[in-house]
């Protein structure tokens, strides 16, 4: 149950009367305070205010009845109040002179009907001045206009009271004369007309007449064992045309007014208006409660009843059929709201002043007219709910349903935020109302210590807001549980001052278990968001303490790259042994910063930071790189890393390390025995001595007979290949690249005892030895393996080495000749030296100037001077040949003739090419059909 506050001063008279108002609340507030986890109530209440309380202050409600345009109050005092929904006096009419009884509009809310103990009915027009007043010397308990009383002319209201009759007034012809529909089952106590249906209740019980026929439909007896009407008067209500709720005593009906066709004959159905149709009505619920019925009222599929309850009524029991008098032994009254089948949906207490003192008669339950078409699974559309006054002598209470803002309000206060805050995200309700459900939600996961939870809704509840978000994260860092809500901080829409996202960081970097989210959060924000300095100084301090974690570093590396600090960063890189060093280092270009790190590139990755290191050996010298190895200390194999630099490095350049080959000999030796020998073939700058007893230590062989061979210990080593390795083809290789006769005596007296070298020896040493000297060395008697074959195959081989040899000289033999013949054929030509006027002649269309003719004249006597004898002059009559512009002839022996000089004419040309020699085809040509020229100083000749 719930109940709204009411203002402790409203119709209060006294002080003594408001310290025992205050202390009823108080009660009434533990007592409602228990219930309130039971059950969601579906009204909420609210004292009338306005001009009520000034009103009821000195005088005391009697009435009510609600129109669709305002609200009439009866007194005690005999005055009708007119007031607007909001409590404010419109009018007022001094109508009577004793209580007032009942009010009545029309449909229209034009006119408003009363009646009083006085015995006067008063009818006033709201808009006008009419006034009608009808007197009928008794007291007059209740009235009901013509729902067309403003619209017919007939201005017909029925009354009834103690007199017993109820009577129908009308205007006519003659004026306003009445009409008994009813008399003689005593006092009339209420009735209510609807459409053509006039409801009224007498002692005997309830009685329904329709206008429409002009006739009685239905009787409804009154409940047995009720209280008198004077102490409980009956209730009636017509929820729709056609539904009349009757609530009397502790009894509740309800009855449906249904049409009856008539009927022809044979059982056949007129055709007739439906007026002419017989009514009756049918009793469709009827329980019993455990309360008294102060009022009754429709509630949408549902009943709202006004409980009057007293102390000497407990359990549903009536003690007595009277009700108790003014004692003060009341209890508040209730309100409860019920289906047709009498199960309770809610029951509300209502604290109004003097309840104890009012008996059920001093309480009425009057509704707003309302269609009720909007009303669905117990909610109303907007402005379509149905509105309930409560009335007592100094109160008037207004109920109305909850709607949803009053649901999802109920919800937080009773702790079911996640049902308040899913109301709210349905559409119920203001949209602001988020705000403050978010805020209480977000106040009660706090409470609750659920901070995690708190912060996953933050971005729902605050959504948008900056101020909202920075608000709380400053809320969450003073709980110091900032790290909860850093995941869920927006980085735009909304953007948050810098200071918050630096606490943000700051709290992350300050607590070890959230230092991953802290690296992930410095990787997603964007750099602009905070400044960086503030966090790299609530973070540097912490690299040497406990706390410290690898995360950390990698997020204090990341600030460094942010602001720019690349050598802080790589320097922590290196520390870190972090594998993305190197593409860090690569990225910003900070291969000259790597010269201090070696030994943690190496440990990180060793074959990229050989890589590295190599491939910027121009910035990292070999000797800084060898001695961080050597001088570091550490759990890992210093030496294996040195092999793999050093190694690497050699591959590239063999000279660049050279002064470390010796060291390089001892590491081959104790990581990859198999790479010394192709090691030691290749350098030049390590000690033999040195090299030669890492080998023996190792008993690497064959390295020392590689060794042994440059030492010029030829000996030693061709005895251990065969005594060691006992490789008796090696050791024939090893003797055939020393070209050392003695050492094949060595090596036939080293293997003369053992018989299956012997035989290999005869096998390989065609070409090299003769293998009759072999033999004739071999001890007699000794057994030789394959011996015969191995015979058979040395005289074949001997045979097919002889032949290739014979073959290879007769072809020498030819090759010989022939190149002598061709070399006497180029011996016999001549060579034919054009005039300076055929060189320009060919020259010509070419590029032409002195600087030409002069280089070509240079470079005719240069060539002159280089072919002949005689110092560039002809040898007949020894002019030089630069004085004379002729043809000139030089021999294969090199003496040169000026071409008429030889010839005797300097119109004879030789048949010769120019500037080149003749060839054989060339030569018989000329022996033929040209004129033959011989040098005149030796024999050789031309032609």
């Amino acid at each position: 149950m719930a109940q709204s506050s009411h203002s402790p001063e409203n119709g209060v008279d006294g002080d003594d009367e408001r310290e025992e108002e205050e202390e009823e609340e108080a009660e009434e507030g533990d007592q409602v305070g228990a219930d309130d986890h039971d059950e969601e109530p579906r009204l909420k209440y609210q004292r009338m205010e306005g001009s009520v309380p000034s009103l009821l202050s000195t005088d005391a409600a009697s009435s009510i009845s609600i129109s669709e345009r305002m609200i009439a109050l009866g007194t005690h005092g005999g005055v009708v109040h007119i007031l607007d929904f909001q409590g404010n006096q419109v009018k007022e009419f001094h109508a009577h002179s004793a209580t007032v009884n009942d009010l009545s509009f029309d449909s229209e809310g034009e006119y408003i009907g009363s009646c009083s103990d006085d015995g006067l009915v008063v009818i006033n027009g709201l808009f006008t001045d009419e006034c009608f007043k009808f007197v009928y010397h008794r007291p007059m308990k209740a009235l009901a206009l013509d729902p067309d009383f403003s619209r017919k002319s007939s201005r017909r209201f029925v009354t009834g009271g103690l007199a017993g009759n109820l009577l129908l007034n009308a205007k006519t012809w003659l004026g306003y004369r009445d009409k008994v529909l009813h008399y003689g089952e005593g006092p009339v106590h209420a009735v209510k007309w609807r459409t053509t249906l006039i409801a009224w209740a007498n002692d005997a019980g309830v009685k329904i007449y329709d206008m429409g026929n002009d006739q009685r439909i239905a009787f409804i007896e009154k409940p047995r064992g009720n209280p008198r009407p004077e102490l409980l008067l009956p209730h009636i209500v017509w929820q729709d045309d056609t539904l009349l709720v009757i609530g009397w005593g502790r009894s509740i009906k309800i009855a449906a007014i249904r049409t009856k066709p008539s009927l022809g004959v044979n059982g056949i159905e007129k055709t007739a208006n439906i007026l002419s149709s017989t009514k009756y009505a049918d009793i469709v619920a009827s329980f019993q409660t455990s309360y008294f019925i102060s009022g009754i009222a429709p509630y949408g599929d549902a009943l709202v009843a006004l409980a009057y309850i007293s102390e000497e009524y407990s359990g549903g029991i009536v003690l007595s059929n009277t009700i108790p008098s003014r004692q003060g032994t009341a209890q508040r009254p209730e309100v409860h709201i019920v289906t047709w089948k009498n199960e309770e949906l809610t029951t509300d207490s209502l604290p109004v002043h003097g309840f104890e003192h009012y008996l059920a008669k001093d309480y009425g339950l009057a509704h707003a007219p309302f269609t009720g078409s909007s009303y669905a699974g117990g909610q109303w559309a907007a402005g379509d709910e149905p509105l309930y006054y409560i009335v007592c002598p100094k109160d008037v209470v207004i109920a109305r349903p909850r709607d949803a803002e009053d649901h999802i309000s109920w919800l937080l206060q009773h702790g079911f935020h996640e049902k308040a805050l899913a109301a709210v995200e349905a559409g119920q309700g203001r949209t602001k109302l988020l705000d403050e459900v978010g805020s209480r939600y977000l106040d009660h996961l706090i409470v609750e210590r659920k901070y995690a939870e708190a912060a996953s809704l933050c971005p729902k509840l605050l959504r948008g807001s900056a101020a909202a978000w920075e608000r709380w994260v400053f809320h969450f860092a003073h709980l110091r549980q900032l790290p909860s809500l850093v995941p869920y901080m927006p980085t735009a829409d909304p953007r948050l001052s810098d200071t918050a996202y630096e606490v943000a960081l700051v709290a992350l970097a300050n607590n070890p278990s959230s230092h991953k989210d802290l690296l992930s959060t410095v990787k997603s924000w964007p750099p602009e968001l905070y400044s960086v300095l503030p966090v790299i100084s609530a973070i540097e301090p912490q690299l040497n303490t406990p706390s410290t974690t690898e995360l950390l570093k990698e997020a204090l590396v990341e600030l460094y790259v942010i602001n720019k600090q690349y050598e802080k960063a790589f320097a922590l890189y290196a520390d870190m042994m972090n594998p993305e060093v190197f593409d860090f280092i690569e990225n910003h270009s900070l291969h000259d910063l790597i010269q201090g790190k070696v030994v943690q590139l190496m440990m990180v990755d060793s074959k990229k930071a050989v890589s590295m290191l190599i491939q910027h050996r121009d910035v990292v010298f070999a000797s800084e790189v060898v001695s961080q190895l050597l001088s570091s200390s550490g759990k890992y194999d210093k030496k294996y890393l040195l092999h793999l630099y050093l190694h690497s490095l050699f591959e590239v350049d063999m000279n660049a390390g050279k002064e470390f080959h010796d060291s390089q000999v001892e590491l081959y030796a104790d990581y990859e025995p198999k790479m010394l020998l192709p090691f030691l073939h290749s350098s030049q700058h390590y000690k033999l001595d040195k090299a030669y007893e890492i080998c023996v230590k190792k008993d690497l062989q064959r390295e020392q007979v590689f060794i042994l061979g440059r030492m010029g210990n030829t000996r030693k080593a061709l005895s251990v290949i065969i005594n060691k390795l006992e490789d008796i083809k090696e050791a024939i290789e090893f003797v055939s690249m020393q070209h050392d006769d003695e050492l094949w005596d060595v090596l036939i007296n080293q293997c003369r005892h053992k018989p299956e070298m012997i035989g290999v020896l005869l096998e390989h040493t065609v070409g090299n030895l003769d293998p009759l000297y072999i033999v004739r060395m071999v001890p007699n008697g000794l057994r030789i393996p394959r011996l015969r074959d191995r015979l058979v195959k040395i005289i074949t081989d001997y045979r097919t080495e002889t032949s290739l040899r014979h073959g290879c000289n007769d072809i020498l033999k030819a090759d010989c000749v022939n190149l002598l013949v061709k070399y006497y054929k180029e011996a016999r030509h001549a060579v034919y030296l054009g005039s300076m006027e055929e060189e320009e002649l060919e020259k010509r269309g070419q590029r032409a100037g002195s600087q030409t003719t002069e280089r070509a004249a240079a470079a005719r006597n240069t060539e002159t001077k280089s072919r002949t004898k005689g110092g560039g002059r002809c040898c007949l009559c020894f002019d030089p040949f630069s004085i004379q512009d002729v043809p000139i002839v030089v021999f294969f022996c090199c003496h040169a003739y000026h071409v008429p000089c030889l010839t005797g004419s300097t119109d004879a040309g030789p048949p010769l090419g120019r500037s080149g020699s003749r060839g054989p085809d060339e030569d018989d040509g000329a022996r033929e059909g040209g004129s033959r020229l011989r040098c005149v100083l030796c024999t050789t000749a031309a032609g």
